[in-house]
């Protein structure tokens, strides 16, 4: 494939975003997200003239009753971006005190602005399978990314920020929770961010939630001082229950039904548990779903539970029925 780079001035690719003839977000091209101070930081490195990498396009479709043509942005979306909407001065993007915007800068500081050289990379006409591949190519990695890690390399906010920084709480490594392999594929933080999501909405189906809660809060996370201190409460009910090492209360399904259920009944509907019954009545309950390991059967909700944690236990539907039982049990 060959490529030729040349220069074109910021304000030509934006007057190309604004009539519609350089298409910023194709379909098979992911959002990413930048927080604001990487906005800032970009807006910074171009109002003082400094170099940024190159972009790249490819031709889209041609009308041949008009000879008008559009061009794909393959890579350079959030760039771009980001100089669009502080061209237009959106409100999406927040800018620190110490940058001007746009419509505050002197007639010589805009020009210079708009008159800025990028570097673009055009790949020419092209299937979309070519542009596809090429886009893949320019943002992987050597081995297959699973939703968190792809999550994780989009977002950097305040949201990630607490559930990684929870999932480092002694608590998991004290009771075994997590695998050295589960913190390689970065499974410790997808298990946290799958329990805060649950304690602030509701039980969910699979990820499906992620890209919503790390895009709402990826600039700020208000609550997370209150939530924080509340699960810590959490852990520490459950750490005074006393719990066997190898107890089900441990196995992850088993422990994020717990915490979520006692989060919602200790903080939602401020009910008062006793760790001490709580804890007998879930070691006797626990020891029964491990006898219908065995095949040894007691009763359809021990059957229910047991089933809703073996196969597909990240379901919306097994999480519920999970928690359920849980909550009856501990309400008992």
């Amino acid at each position: 494939m060959k490529t030729t780079a040349t220069n074109r001035k910021i304000r030509v690719l934006l007057r190309a975003i604004d009539d519609g003839s350089l298409i910023p977000r194709p379909d098979f091209q992911r959002r990413l997200v930048w927080m604001s101070k990487h906005k800032n930081a970009f807006i910074r490195t171009v109002l003082e003239g400094l170099p940024f990498p190159e972009i790249y396009v490819a031709a889209g479709e041609v009308d041949e009753a008009t000879a008008e043509g559009t061009e794909l942005l393959v890579d350079g979306q959030q760039r771009l971006t980001t100089l669009y909407q502080y061209f237009k001065g959106s409100t999406e993007l927040k800018l620190e005190k110490d940058i001007k915007p746009y419509s505050e800068l002197s007639k010589e500081e805009k020009l210079h602005f708009l008159e800025y050289d990028v570097v673009v990379r055009d790949l020419g006409v092209v299937s979309i399978e070519e542009i596809k591949e090429v886009f893949r190519r320019i943002n992987s990695t050597n081995y297959s990314l699973n939703a968190m890690e792809i999550n994780n390399a989009r977002f950097d906010g305040e949201f990630k920020k607490f559930c990684l920084e929870l999932s480092q709480n002694p608590f998991f490594e004290n009771h075994n929770i997590f695998s050295a392999n589960d913190g390689r594929r970065m499974n410790d933080v997808r298990f946290c961010l799958t329990l805060v999501i649950s304690m602030m909405a509701n039980y969910f189906n699979r990820d499906e939630l992620f890209e919503e809660y790390l895009e709402k809060y990826n600039d700020e996370f208000p609550c997370k001082d209150k939530l924080i201190n509340e699960i810590i409460c959490v852990l520490d009910f459950i750490n005074s229950c006393n719990f066997s090492k190898d107890s089900r209360a441990f196995k992850k399904a088993d422990l994020f039904t717990l915490i979520v259920e006692l989060h919602r009944l200790l903080f939602k509907e401020k009910k008062k548990i006793n760790p001490k019954q709580a804890s007998d009545k879930l070691n006797g309950f626990y020891s029964k779903v491990d006898d219908t390991e065995s095949h040894v059967s007691y009763n359809k909700n021990i059957e229910k539970y047991y089933k809703a944690t073996l196969q597909a236990s990240n379901d919306r539907s097994n999480r519920i029925i999970r928690g359920e039982i849980i909550r009856d049990l501990l309400l008992e």
